[in-house]
């Protein structure tokens, strides 16, 4: 079971948000809605944006708190007796990485629409602005519940351009077979507590994570979308990635994972083991433990993002695409600045540097 007490405690979606069908329209439709209204925030603001990984010297300056200790330059270090690190002209291009959690608990949502769905819509619309710059995407995909353990993680190598795109669309829109033999006891109480037995398609990040630290060689801007219910683990190989690469955690959220309404009895499902329970939502107890836990649950997850040391974007099934993304950019704005530091004066200026 996942460790947020009540995953079950979701109604079960009524079928997969997997559409069929072609990628083309949702691509098409967010390059008109969403992508043509980030063009002119985004022109001429490339290099505060994305930083590819370039080897030509360009600066030095003194160092900071959070900088690679790799960069720092020993000898300006010793003459100084303040420790210098050395600044590279950013490539063009980078590789981006998605790391895209496709477990049965991302596919829910209590409204219109399902964290999956918005996982698209974000994947999408990112992967396009990076490849018109010339960039590079590639995708790990994870399907807990798949019947093939060979097909519960499938990759995507890293290409360019819109067709790039239109398949990692598509990739995340075809799901391998489910595994069958899923839970399906049905059982009524208020305890907030399921059952503690393993059960299939459970999902475990660290899997997912392990798996790119093996694929991913050279540094990349990686983002790891997912809504981390997972079994616990995966805190340590994110911690690993984000000391090699430059990591997004943009965490996948429902609001009725949070709190549930008073609509008398409810049967829930855990999505990804099929374990149904029958629960009375006009019991105030009830209501108020399943909050306690889920309280309990966001400090648990958030600390662990913390000691990963990894940005983090927060993205609701009702939050509106396009200010979404407006986060991020202010997001990779801070995170400029934060690296940004003073030229060294003239007179320590080597010919190179000047």
């Amino acid at each position: 079971m996942s460790p947020l007490p009540m995953q079950a405690a979701v109604p079960a979606p009524a079928g997969p948000s997997q559409a069929s069908g072609s990628a083309e329209p949702l691509l098409h439709r967010l390059e008109w809605t969403v992508l043509r209204r980030l063009d002119g925030l985004l022109q001429g603001d490339y290099r505060t944006l994305w930083r590819g990984t370039g080897l030509d010297l360009a600066d030095l300056r003194e160092y900071q708190h959070g900088d690679d200790v790799r960069h720092i330059d020993w000898n300006v270090t010793a003459r100084l007796q303040i420790p210098h690190v050395r600044q590279y002209t950013e490539d063009r291009e980078l590789t981006a990485w998605f790391l895209l959690d496709l477990s049965g608990s991302v596919d829910f949502g209590s409204g219109e629409r399902t964290k999956l769905a918005l996982s698209e819509g974000f994947v999408a619309a990112l992967a396009r602005l990076l490849t018109r710059r010339g960039n590079r995407v590639g995708a790990l995909l994870y399907h807990p519940g798949a019947a093939d353990p060979h097909q519960r993680l499938a990759m995507l190598p890293p290409g360019a351009g819109r067709l790039q795109v239109l398949q990692l669309i598509s990739r995340m829109r075809r799901p391998p077979a489910a595994a069958p033999g899923r839970a399906a006891a049905t059982r009524r109480g208020t305890a907030a507590q399921p059952a503690a037995a393993a059960l299939p398609g459970a999902t475990r990040l660290a899997d997912l994570l392990s798996r790119a630290e093996g694929v991913l060689r050279r540094r990349s801007l990686v983002f790891v979308v997912s809504d981390f219910i997972s079994e616990a683990g995966w805190a340590e190989p994110l911690g690993r990635l984000a000391r090699r690469h430059e990591v997004l955690a943009v965490r996948l959220l429902d609001p009725l994972e949070m709190a549930l309404p008073d609509v008398g009895l409810l049967t829930v499902e855990d999505a990804e083991t099929g374990e149904q329970l029958l629960v009375d939502t006009q019991d105030p107890a009830f209501r108020q433990r399943f909050e306690t836990l889920a309280a309990e649950h966001e400090q648990r997850l958030r600390d662990q993002l913390t000691r990963a040391g990894v940005d983090v974007l927060e993205l609701a099934t009702q939050d509106d695409l396009l200010a979404a993304l407006l986060r991020y950019v202010a997001l990779r704005r801070q995170r400029a600045r934060a690296h940004s530091g003073h030229r060294l004066p003239a007179a320590l200026r080597s010919p190179v540097l000047a």
